[in-house]
């Protein structure tokens, strides 16, 4: 019992320590998380600048959290840790695949491999927004290329069969995934077949009213008919 109040006091400091970095932690995951939606939606409404104003500085939050928990492997991978660079993985590859740039790799942007993935598929949540926004004006080969890029998403996604201690609950997000691609690629064929059809009707009232001015009757400025 000699070396109690020394071990409690070398417990202590690093219970201090831990509760520190985990607070600094929680502050800088919102903040993250704050930036990255920002960021999302400054490209949803093609404000270049802002949006890279935002992601420019959600990478040196997600550096910053990283360094803060370095020292904590359980802090690193606490939910609130994982989640909010889940979101900086979201932003990026969003941002990117709408600005028709090269897809964001897990290196690049220094997180795990089942944190990546889940960003990946939340991606699919945003490009669907972009779609929708896109239909709104009509059917446009932009919705098809994102469109493209979901399939692609989800190609991916579905053949990361393993536990869900390993993916962190992929299977339920690409479930969604699917289920969200599908309603878009409803979305984009009903609007395409809306498209044909105008053009359609719009040739067929273009063709009666050239058949019917030729041989129609003529009325002079009395109301009379005239051959």
């Amino acid at each position: 019992m000699d070396h109690l109040d020394s071990i409690s006091e070398l417990i202590r400091t690093q219970f201090d320590a831990r509760t520190a970095a985990r607070d600094q932690a929680l502050a800088q995951a919102r903040a993250l998380t704050r930036f990255c939606s920002q960021a999302i939606r400054a490209v949803h409404r093609d404000e270049d600048d802002t949006m890279n104003e935002q992601l420019g500085e959600a990478r040196k939050l997600a550096d910053s959290l990283r360094a803060a928990v370095a020292g904590f492997p359980d802090l690193y991978y606490a939910g609130y840790t994982q989640d909010a660079l889940k979101e900086f993985v979201e932003a990026n590859v969003t941002c990117a695949l709408i600005k028709g740039q090269p897809l964001i790799g897990p290196q690049e942007l220094v997180v795990e491999y089942n944190t990546y993935l889940n960003g990946l598929s939340e991606v699919v949540g945003e490009l669907r927004r972009r779609c929708l926004d896109i239909l709104r004006h009509g059917y446009s080969t932009e919705a098809e290329r994102l469109l493209t890029q979901m399939d692609d998403i989800y190609a991916v996604l579905v053949t990361m069969d393993y536990p869900d201690a390993i993916t962190n609950g992929l299977r339920r997000q690409t479930d969604i995934a699917r289920n969200i691609i599908e309603k878009t690629r409803g979305d984009i064929t009903f609007s395409l077949r809306g498209e044909h059809l105008e053009r359609a009707i719009a040739r067929l009232s273009e063709q009666m009213t050239g058949e019917a001015s030729p041989n129609g009757p003529t009325l002079s400025r009395s109301g009379a008919e005239e051959d």
